[in-house]
């Protein structure tokens, strides 16, 4: 048996608790089993639908820890008592627990200058950001970006990818005392969102990353090029999901390119952004770090908006 995080009561009114005795998984062919040490918790995941599809609903998918054991006919390179860190496909989650079942194209080895804690906050953030910046919007040098939400957990790590390995021009749209950091990570054009009308400051922009979802999103679109491209993660009116439907503001911008997009786990590029932080090119997000004893207050912190960085649940504590 294991602890893990388990959610009650209905999908409109939520209830974490902390379950002592849920069954610890094996396991099976190609999987791994994965010693969580510390889960990243993302602030709305406790209400997503894929969770409320399983008979035990444990949420999470972004972990850090170290193997336990290999599947009968896993065939990688990984071994027990390697540590690792993982992106858990969103339809599976299951990751705040003491034991969590990953697939092999989950998961990659830690950046070895971060501790479990930090490298849990950052699976989710960095593919997010990946995906964004070189699959999505192919985002060449000199090109100016603005980036929404851009002290958040997703939003550091945007600005950082954005200006440092695209060359990239970084807009970064956030409250005014999180200017001089995201100064630092590379953004060159800091807004407060609180500025009336933050709209019209920003102009030209070729790329538009979002990661705060309406009504932020809907204002972007007065900030970019004529045939720029706009691209959210995050919680857009109903016309933009999974790409159904059409934006109405495609009335006023017919020839802006726009996307929503879930993110996809990568192994090769957890493998790539781990070198890059060992490297010092990638800083690390903030975190807040609850123990497992509190986890009822860790999922209502990480569900307060405009929060710097990431809540972290701590399953084995960090030697110091």
């Amino acid at each position: 048996m294991m602890k893990a995080v388990e959610v009650l009561g209905t999908k409109a009114n939520p209830e974490v608790t902390l379950n002592p005795a849920i069954p610890k998984p094996s396991p099976k062919n190609g999987e791994i089993l994965i010693k969580v040490h510390a889960a990243g918790l993302t602030g709305d995941e406790i209400t997503w639908w894929e969770l409320w599809e399983h008979p035990i609903r444990i949420p999470g998918h972004d972990i850090s820890g170290e193997v336990a054991e290999l599947g009968p006919n896993y065939k990688g390179d990984l071994k027990v008592g390697d540590e690792v860190y993982s992106m858990i496909h969103g339809w599976r989650g299951l990751g705040q627990a003491e034991y969590a079942i990953v697939e092999s194209d989950e998961v990659a080895r830690k950046p070895k200058s971060l501790s479990h804690a930090q490298a849990s906050a950052l699976p989710i953030p960095l593919l997010t950001a990946w995906e964004s910046i070189f699959e999505r919007a192919n985002l060449q040098k000199g090109q100016k970006v603005l980036v929404t939400g851009a002290s958040g957990a997703v939003g550091v790590i945007v600005v950082q990818m954005a200006s440092r390995l695209a060359g990239a021009e970084v807009v970064a749209l956030s409250s005014a005392q999180h200017h001089d950091s995201l100064r630092a990570l590379g953004a060159t054009q800091l807004v407060d969102y609180n500025t009336h009308n933050w709209e019209d400051i920003i102009t030209d922009v070729d790329v538009v990353i979002d990661t705060v979802g309406n009504p932020v999103l809907a204002k972007t679109w007065k900030t970019v090029k004529s045939h720029g491209h706009i691209i959210t993660v995050g919680q857009p009116p109903a016309a933009w999901e999974y790409g159904k439907g059409r934006p109405e503001e495609l009335d006023d911008f017919p020839n802006v390119k726009w996307l929503f997009f879930v993110v996809t786990p990568k192994t090769e590029t957890l493998e790539k952004v781990a070198r890059l932080i060992d490297e010092g090119a990638i800083k690390p997000i903030a975190i807040e770090v609850f123990p497992l004893d509190k986890v009822v207050q860790a999922h209502k912190h990480a569900s307060i908006r405009n929060r710097k960085g990431k809540v972290v649940i701590e399953f084995v504590p960090e030697k110091n």
